[in-house]
């Protein structure tokens, strides 16, 4: 077995994806105007988002859930994920992704890319629709962090060599607490508490990003 040398832990919407899943739900709900608004708020930082989600879910309310396959093919991973995926399990790293979205959006995608690790939401469904409810403890902020402390020490990596990237008010727990905490393409409120920021919308930048840490860590060593 390949030694686990770190851990990469991502947001989804808005980071390894370009769209925000609840939102392209929201449009076939006939509620997407309402729900982007309660969105944007929370990732701001001007809603707490536990309550922000469960707003959001309750308007989704009767959806049938045979909207999933639609939803994923709206969905436009961002570029320079695969490569970044793909390099980063060359240099023997895991790959989480922790999420305030769904795992029935989240799952494929997650499949797709070959993710090692997947936290998200999961919604409640009765006969084949939404019952406007979420199943089960939120993802919140907290739990980022605790995603990122927890699967560092299963797989026995030190926090010095975990990464967080996200772009949205409920990822600064975790960005701040990994090794390298990274804003991508982020609100105002992360930027300023960040110490790596990401401005264009290509994730294998991320590397350039580790590669510069581990020789500015070099250099103090020395």
């Amino acid at each position: 077995m390949k030694e686990v040398t770190g851990l990469l832990l991502m947001d989804v919407d808005g980071t390894l994806i370009q769209q925000e899943g609840i939102d392209l739900l929201a449009q076939e709900a006939g509620v997407g105007q309402k729900v982007a608004e309660i969105t944007a708020q929370a990732m701001n930082g001007e809603l707490d988002f536990s309550a922000s989600l469960e707003a959001r879910v309750a308007l989704l309310k009767g959806l049938e859930t045979s909207i999933f396959p639609k939803i994923l093919e709206q969905i436009e991973v961002t570029p320079g994920a695969e490569s970044l995926i793909t390099e980063l399990h060359q240099r023997g790293y895991k790959i989480g992704l922790v999420s305030g979205g769904f795992h029935e959006v989240i799952d494929p995608i997650a499949q797709s890319l070959g993710i090692d690790l997947v936290r998200a939401n999961r919604l409640q469904t009765f006969d084949g629709r939404l019952t406007g409810k979420v199943l089960g403890e939120i993802v919140t902020p907290e739990r980022k962090k605790d995603s990122l402390l927890t699967w560092a020490r299963e797989n026995h990596i030190p926090r010095s060599q975990t990464i967080a990237m996200g772009d949205g008010a409920n990822d600064i727990p975790m960005i701040e607490t990994a090794g390298i905490g990274i804003a991508f393409m982020a609100k105002p409120i992360v930027s300023a508490q960040t110490p790596y920021r990401i401005e264009k919308r290509d994730l294998r930048l991320v590397l350039d990003i580790i590669d510069r840490h581990r020789k500015e860590r070099a250099c103090i060593s020395y």
